[in-house]
């Protein structure tokens, strides 16, 4: 049986998108003129990678130039480099090297996920977040990618985008985008690898209400069964359900 011929999608490169192989405009900038991007999707947290971090700046400077871009109030916003901004103030250096270039809201919300989504440990609750920025900022730019076969082209759509670049399929995107109508503590249950990503999936379609209940449930009960979530799929619409109800459906 003959197989399906490849397509060959044609895609910026994160370094192209970000301009990194040219450093001839690479200033230095007082890190207090820069300031986080709006909605950042990524923790930047003091562990023992970030220690490292300020350690190594401490001792060879900052080797990789941060990207930012410019506002109307002769302050930057970044881009990419939020990890290399922290340490930077840890280490005690008031500057630190950076490329300006301006980008419009949506290319810069494409070029931060991009830039972050390479760190080799990512939460789910980074991922979620990032991918509904990105795929929201591709669907307001209205762009589709063509592929190119021996057939025909076709386009790929928001969602189709965003896996082909992260390596993953546009149904693991929207997965990871459904954990992003969890609450907070859920989320924090399926970072922590105390629930599987697809329960957090699966619980993401109840109302707040009863996600709290589940919550309250699982945090006394130390787990919830697949048989139990599948109970639960009928009762996704249901806003008169009590916790006593869903208790006892449980």
């Amino acid at each position: 049986m003959a197989g399906r011929p490849r397509q060959k999608i044609t895609m910026t490169s994160i370094d192209e998108l970000l301009c990194v192989p040219d450093l001839e405009g690479t200033i230095d900038l007082d890190i207090r003129s820069i300031y986080p991007f709006e909605k950042h999707p990524f923790k930047v947290v003091d562990d023992g990678k970030m220690d490292e971090l300020v350690e190594s700046i401490k001792a060879n400077g900052i080797l990789t130039p941060v990207l930012v871009r410019p506002d109307d109030e002769g302050t930057y916003e970044m881009i990419s480099g939020h990890r290399r901004l922290h340490a930077a103030i840890r280490a005690g250096i008031p500057k630190i090297p950076a490329i300006i270039k301006e980008m419009t809201d949506d290319d810069a919300t494409i070029a931060m996920v991009d830039a972050n989504v390479q760190r080799e440990e990512i939460l789910p609750s980074e991922k979620a977040f990032a991918f509904k920025m990105k795929m929201d900022a591709i669907r307001h730019q209205g762009k589709s990618i063509k592929t190119t076969s021996s057939t025909e082209g076709t386009k790929l759509r928001s969602g189709d985008i965003v896996g082909q670049t992260e390596g993953i399929a546009k149904s693991m995107v929207h997965r990871y985008i459904r954990l992003t109508e969890l609450i907070p503590k859920l989320l924090g249950m399926v970072d922590e690898k105390r629930l599987a990503l697809s329960v957090g999936v699966e619980l993401s379609y109840l109302n707040k209400n009863m996600q709290q209940w589940i919550y309250e449930y699982i945090r006394e009960n130390g787990m919830i069964k697949q048989e139990q979530l599948m109970e639960l799929r009928e009762y996704r619409e249901d806003n008169n359900m009590t916790q006593e109800q869903l208790i006892d459906l449980l």
